[in-house]
């Protein structure tokens, strides 16, 4: 049996490390829920994101964090657009062809505010904004979408990106109309579908997310008496904590984001792949924690930050 390729995405059939394969393959789906007329408009926001993480943006520092790195924007956009491409089929409001490339977007952009401006030098590493990161990438929108034509939709792109984070409660996000609560949850639930789902997930989370956590101060708490609790001592520790947490991120997405991650089954014919790889790597991590060894994470992970041109 063919084995699934670490730079591939779930399906292991398109290349999450290369912008341009994720361009050709949300094209597609454009191209299918729309016609050709209007497809080439995808083609601006995925150069421009690529220029941006790569470093080739004048204004920008490239993206330096290794968790949160191209690969996982790749893998969410991915995971956004075969949403979109799933309500389609069961809308009662259909998203026309300017929303869905609205909501491509947001997942391209979503996680821009970890990147630091050139001229930063309070902070030497992306992850250091973990904690205010959603509220940069909404900034980081508001000033983007008017070069695309889209300025009526800036101000709203800047709260429904934080359907992805924690900073604003969801039920606390306000949006002028129900659509765009409803490209919220696609949103925040192809954040959670795309990332788990990553066949490195596990050693992703031990060798890059744990050092993002510490960097952001994500590894450590205070309490109500002002005292220091450890949330996250180690890798380690964040591994065999996953089951629990996937417990979290399971209700976030059946309660606060509606459940709209079923509509990924009709783009691939009835099932969840997305789950369906998610809940493998939650049965793996459980018997790490059954047997406390770390050791038998063994598969490799592209390197931080690469990225494929085609």
């Amino acid at each position: 049996m063919k084995k699934r390729r670490s730079d591939y995405d779930v399906t292991d059939s398109v290349q999450t490390t290369s912008p341009e394969a994720v361009t050709v393959e949300v094209r597609r789906i454009y191209v299918d829920l729309y016609g050709k007329a209007g497809v080439g408009q995808l083609d601006q926001p995925f150069k421009d994101f690529a220029t941006l993480y790569r470093g080739q943006n004048p204004d920008f520092h490239g993206c330096d964090t290794s968790y949160h790195d191209i690969q996982h924007v790749l893998d969410v956009t991915l995971a956004m657009a075969r949403l979109l491409h799933g309500y389609q089929h069961f809308a009662r409001v259909p998203l026309d062809e300017r929303l869905f490339r609205f909501g491509v977007i947001l997942a391209l952009y979503h996680d821009s505010g970890y990147i630091r401006h050139r001229n930063d030098k309070r902070h030497e590493n992306g992850a250091e904004y973990t904690l205010t990161h959603v509220t940069r990438s909404g900034r980081l929108l508001r000033s983007y979408l008017p070069k695309l034509d889209m300025a009526d939709l800036a101000p709203i792109a800047a709260r429904v990106v934080h359907y992805t984070g924690f900073e604003v409660p969801i039920d606390k996000i306000k949006v002028p109309q129900p659509i765009f609560a409803v490209i919220g949850n696609l949103l925040g639930s192809a954040d959670i579908l795309g990332q788990m789902a990553d066949r490195c997930y596990l050693e992703k989370c031990y060798e890059r997310l744990f050092p993002e956590f510490v960097l952001g101060g994500i590894a450590t708490r205070k309490n109500e008496r002002g005292e220091k609790v450890v949330v996250f001592e180690s890798g380690a520790d964040l591994i065999f904590k996953t089951p629990v947490f996937f417990e979290h991120a399971a209700r976030r997405l059946d309660g606060d984001l509606e459940a709209v991650h079923r509509y990924v089954e009709h783009h691939f014919g009835g099932k969840n792949v997305y789950l369906e790889a998610i809940q493998n790597t939650v049965n793996y991590a459980r018997k790490l924690v059954e047997r406390a060894d770390i050791e038998k994470l063994r598969r490799q992970p592209p390197p931080p930050g690469s990225v494929q041109s085609e």
